[in-house]
């Protein structure tokens, strides 16, 4: 266990039975997510304390940008419907000057090649060789025709469109280039619609069990409605997430196939490189903290053991971090899984002007109109400060920045 000097913040408020520690020193946090983080320590089974990381801004469910470690009990809206949304990269043998100056092909090959948006338009018309034989050798087809026989409402006629898709909202694929000019392929999705089923039935089902259930305490958020360890659909649960967590991983796989298949036939020959990471920043697993077992849920947060490697995105036309982790106990060793946003969508829409948007974009290949000012750097928190406040969680391994972005 690394034992360094942390610097948290204590967020909770006087007199409460469970902290929460916040890497938060020189970052924004709004009284809403405060109170949102305080609201769900009431619950008896949430601790021994939450740890949240400098991204931090209200959520639906549970706070974006927090690390909740419960006992007996999970929250299937902590988790949330973007089941194991994460990141993945990979570091090529290209240079920057490998790279035509103008990228927009590269871009627009990359788009025609995966399917971005929400919507049929971000589905497969025909679904690539390359992804059906991933498919077929991954047993997800098999491991959710299980799961439905006990909870036949999950469909399962996206599964196969929309493996290696992205999606819309904040997920993106990128070509970056690192400190030495070398070039990169990074990408952010997750488990898409069959995932976003799966948490929107089970939290439903959390919120019904909640209706039968005599509390012995005060639940402040419907919310916050979850399934006690041995009850049959706390299993399920868990049999579900862990599916909706592996589609996620395996169609980040699926996707960067495809992208660096368009690399190769749109620039020089290249190798790619062990500099590979494909990580969760939306999930929940078991873990050992402290002599216990605890069930860990990440809500836009990443592992960060010591030594492990992640991925610490900025907002579209900012600076991205390949990071190592430092092991910090207090923080469950976790980090921030980006910049976090300090605006909401429709406050960017009303706040942003293009022009600004194009501005602040104007170094990167990328979507210019209104239609993604939502994700626009202003948006966002400034990943510079939100680095330095969790110093004591990650060290830097790579800055990106990109050239190339794609949006759903």
């Amino acid at each position: 266990m690394n034992t360094q000097h942390t610097s948290f913040d204590l967020l909770h408020a006087e007199g409460a039975t469970t902290p929460i520690k916040g890497w938060t020193h020189g970052v924004p946090v709004e009284d809403q997510a405060r109170q949102q983080l305080r609201n769900i320590t009431t619950l008896p089974f949430v601790g021994p304390w939450v740890a949240v990381m400098p991204d931090v801004h209200l959520g639906i469910g549970a706070t974006v940008g927090s690390v909740v470690p419960t006992k007996g009990a999970i929250i299937p809206a902590a988790v949330g419907v973007d089941i194991g949304c994460g990141m993945a990269a990979v570091r090529t043998t290209l240079r920057a000057d490998d790279l035509p100056d103008d990228l927009a092909l590269l871009r627009n090959s990359i788009e025609r090649s995966v399917p971005v948006g929400n919507g049929p338009g971000g589905e497969h018309r025909r679904i690539p060789d390359s992804v059906e034989t991933a498919l077929e050798k991954s047993n997800l087809v098999a491991r959710l025709a299980k799961i439905r026989e006990k909870h036949p409402k999950i469909r399962p006629d996206k599964l196969d469109r929309q493996i290696g898709t992205l999606g819309g909202g904040n997920h993106f694929i990128e070509i970056c280039l690192d400190e030495e000019d070398r070039v990169w392929a990074m990408l952010h999705s997750g488990s898409r619609g069959t995932g976003n089923l799966i948490g929107t039935y089970f939290i439903e089902l959390a919120r019904r069990q909640l209706e039968k259930r005599v509390l012995g305490f005060h639940l402040p958020d419907r919310d916050l409605a979850f399934f006690l360890e041995g009850e049959p659909l706390f299993d399920e649960y868990v049999e579900a997430v862990s599916w909706a967590q592996d589609y996620a991983r395996a169609n980040r796989e699926a996707m960067m196939v495809r992208v660096l298949h368009e690399m190769r036939q749109r620039l020089p020959k290249f190798q790619t490189e062990k500099s590979a990471v494909n990580c969760h920043h939306n999930y929940v697993q078991r873990e050992d903290h402290f002599g216990e077992s605890l069930l860990v849920t990440r809500k836009g947060a990443v592992s960060a053991r010591e030594g492990e490697l992640g991925i610490i995105p900025g907002s579209m036309g900012a600076r991205s971090f390949i990071v190592r982790g430092k092991g910090n106990a207090d923080s469950f060793h976790s980090c921030s899984h980006g910049a976090g946003r300090v605006m909401s969508r429709t406050a960017a829409r009303a706040r942003i002007t293009l022009k600004e948007h194009r501005e602040a974009t104007a170094h990167v290949e990328c979507r210019k109109d209104a239609g993604v000012i939502d994700e626009s750097p202003a948006a966002y928190k400034d990943i510079d400060a939100v680095m330095a406040a969790q110093r004591d969680l990650v060290e830097i391994v790579h800055t990106l920045r990109q050239v190339v972005c794609i949006k759903g």
